[in-house]
């Protein structure tokens, strides 16, 4: 089979099309997927670069991938060959990942594609709806009625986390840079939306909310921002972020605010291969595709690639400033 293969650390460069052997069932409860689209995600050129260890090499990078059931093992009854599938599996350096033509997973970790959507659009979903998934409803327990400020709206996970929320029954103001972002993220039902370039996001959010602050806030973008969010958030609130905290940061307004704080790395279970959580992960995927079904969730694909150019891919997700998800085509 065709695959994306990567022999070292380095840049988008270091992406190389192989032909390599086809992975076969080894275990009762695998099946062997024909992979049809492979979603990109900022933390794939992360490990490519080196930022995250990578157990052995040459390894197959991407994590989120849809496709068709070709094979199954002699235990695995929840799927059957032709079934349309997708997925959160692999791809983060402990064992091959979705830029390539077929991969092998256990059934457990494999969720039913919606109907309603194509493979290109399916792929673009695991990673960040789990990450929204995760963020505010196991973290943040939100429920309805609930104001929710989501940074980075426009963004891959940004535009998923704006439905989620909205979904739960929740009113959500999003921050962006732009007109065209804040047009972007209206279609997904933002309430309120904030160019931050333009205002002191922490003065329109006091204002939307009556000076009583957000009851959640979800960062996407770390560094900086996360301290300047307190004092947006209610006191007893809470405040969930995917990035890693500076070391400098200043606890005190969080500390007196009285706020929950917490982390989000959906990444977690299968780098500790948690294998009881990967199968709550499957759940959440389940969850999507009903809301996909429901026409409750839909996902933004800015741009569709030929498999081949994984490498410009790459270089397009390091930019920082795409909106909503970039997805490769797996012919």
């Amino acid at each position: 089979m065709k695959a994306i293969v990567i022999h070292k650390t380095g840049g988008p460069e270091v992406l190389q099309l192989q032909e390599i052997n086809t992975p076969a069932i080894t275990r009762p409860t695998d099946v062997l997927v024909r992979l049809k689209a492979a979603g990109i995600n900022p933390v794939d050129a992360k490990f490519r670069k080196g930022m995250y260890s990578i157990n052995k090499f040459p390894t197959i990078l991407g994590c989120d991938g849809a496709g068709i059931v070709e094979k199954t093992g002699k235990e695995a009854s929840k799927f059957k060959p032709g079934d349309e599938v997708y997925f959160f599996h692999g791809g983060i350096g402990h064992g091959p990942g979705n830029y390539a033509e077929y991969i092998v997973l256990d059934q457990s970790f494999v969720a039913m594609k919606p109907a309603s959507i194509d493979f290109i659009h399916a792929a673009a979903l695991p990673l960040v709806f789990i990450t929204a998934w995760e963020a505010l409803h196991d973290r943040a327990r939100i429920q309805p009625g609930q104001t929710v400020l989501i940074h980075a709206g426009a963004g891959g996970v940004g535009h998923i986390a704006i439905q989620v929320a909205k979904a739960a029954g929740a009113k959500v103001c999003t921050t962006i840079s732009s007109d065209e972002k804040a047009k972007f993220v209206q279609q997904f039902g933002a309430d309120f939306i904030i160019n931050y370039k333009k205002q002191n996001f922490v003065d329109a959010v006091m204002q939307w909310t009556d000076n009583k602050g957000v009851d959640i806030a979800m960062d996407n973008v770390g560094g900086e921002l996360i301290e300047a969010t307190f004092p947006a958030v209610r006191h007893f609130g809470d405040i969930v972020t995917l990035l890693q905290v500076p070391d400098n940061m200043d606890w005190s307004v969080a500390r007196m605010r009285n706020l929950r704080f917490s982390f989000e790395i959906m990444l977690t279970p299968l780098l500790f291969n948690l294998e009881e959580t990967q199968r709550h992960q499957t759940w959440i995927l389940e969850q999507c595709t009903h809301m996909v079904e429901e026409n409750k969730l839909k996902a933004h694909v800015s741009e569709i690639l030929p498999f081949e150019q994984a490498h410009l891919a790459h270089q397009k997700i390091e930019t920082g400033s795409t909106t909503g998800k970039i997805v490769l085509k797996i012919e």
